[in-house]
């Protein structure tokens, strides 16, 4: 269990979760970003910017 950068609330993580993967909080809706398993650290994802062609 981890909890969000964002609002607080207590965020289920699966037992095989990866560093890396994108999880969303089920009370603000905040993307978040397991950054290390052991210990469990969330961050918010970083928001992703449009490729325009460049």
């Amino acid at each position: 269990m981890g909890t969000c950068p964002e609002c607080g609330a207590a965020v289920n993580v699966d037992d095989d979760v990866v560093e890396g993967e994108i999880l969303e909080c089920e009370e603000c809706g905040a993307e978040l970003e397991v950054i290390s398993v052991s210990p469990l650290e969330l961050e918010l994802a970083p928001e992703e910017e449009e490729d325009w062609g460049e």
